[in-house]
């Protein structure tokens, strides 16, 4: 029995877009650009870009997605590798992903317009749809770690090509940089029509996904893994079909959970809450989409009912129009 049910598309809805630079690009990127890397050749660079098995912290993963953005001198370069999203997910067999990405820390090290980012990523997803056949949405990261300001430019040029991104997340330091600080920004995302997905309960309590829902108005919880810890919390967010996009090996890679049989993707789906499985950052953790099923399968044993219903609330949680995942679910 396969690890996932193949009559239902595969979906990731939980896919940064710049913790998914391949190794190799970044390589090419580099030599191209005169950039200087920490390594004589692509194979003794991997540890730099790739995690080897697990890292004390959330932080010490993010570190692995910065010479991914390093290297981006130019707006070809992120066009390029926005390209190379679109041909990767086709060829993980997923039928949709939102791929989510933040424009100022694909622009900071090189002083790239963060418009221009946003124009330059929009162009490569537009070209990898023409020639592979996948439907992708983009969300716009506001990347938390760097601030309101920083956070503030990613907001208004993000809105500036709003017919472009559908949905608007919060992502990064957790800890130091809580939901609250960013209640006017979200506040203006959602009056200009977008969808909210909120990182939340990675590196924090139950608290901190109470936060993002009460204050952000999120209609989907990044990771969210510590949300066991509150059963009303639980209760709350299936009541109000709030959805919780789990990735197993990213879970297990930025130290959140240190044993995988403990993940509470199963509570959440005994519990009756929309939860799905998703990569996070494909070419940084090394893995794609068949792998979290199949590590599911490992760990938990999922029946064919039990993966049935993972691949269902994907499409239930994705933002797409009601017509979209009818189309979705038949294609």
């Amino acid at each position: 029995m396969t690890s996932y049910n193949p009559n239902l598309p595969l979906i990731d809805l939980h896919r940064h877009l710049d913790g998914n630079i391949r190794p190799q690009t970044t390589w090419e990127l580099a030599q191209q650009n005169n950039i200087q890397l920490p390594a004589a050749n692509l194979q003794d660079f991997l540890p730099h870009v790739q995690i080897q098995e697990s890292e004390p912290d959330l932080l010490s993963f993010l570190a692995k997605l910065d010479w991914g953005v390093k290297v981006l001198t130019s707006l070809d370069d992120v066009k390029r590798v926005a390209y190379e999203n679109v041909e990767d997910a086709y060829n993980a067999g997923l039928s949709y992903a939102e791929l989510r990405f933040s424009p100022f820390y694909m622009a900071m090290t090189n002083n790239l317009p963060v418009a221009d980012v946003v124009a330059a990523v929009v162009d490569g997803i537009k070209s990898g749809q023409q020639d592979y056949d996948i439907q992708i949405n983009l969300l716009g990261i506001l990347s938390r770690t760097f601030g309101i300001e920083h956070c503030t430019t990613e907001l208004n040029a993000l809105l500036t090509h709003k017919q472009h991104i559908t949905g608007i997340d919060l992502a990064g330091d957790e800890t130091n940089f809580p939901c609250e600080m960013f209640v006017d920004l979200f506040k203006q995302a959602r009056n200009a029509d977008m969808r909210i997905t909120v990182h939340a309960g990675e590196a924090q309590g139950p608290e901190s996904v109470w936060q993002a829902i009460n204050l952000l108005g999120a209609e989907r919880i990044g990771h969210g893994v510590n949300s066991y810890q509150d059963k009303d919390l639980l209760d709350h967010m299936a009541k109000y079909n709030i959805g919780l996009e789990s990735c197993l090996t990213s879970n297990f890679q930025t130290g959140t959970v240190t044993d995988l049989r403990q993940h509470p993707v199963t509570t959440f789906l005994a519990n009756g809450n929309l939860v799905c499985l998703n990569t996070d950052d494909p070419a940084v953790e090394g893995i794609e989409i068949k792998h979290e099923f199949e590590l599911a399968k490992q760990l938990f044993d999922f029946s064919t009912e039990q993966f049935t219903k993972l691949q269902e609330n994907a499409i239930t949680m994705s933002f797409l129009s009601d017509s979209e995942k009818r189309a979705l679910r038949t294609k």
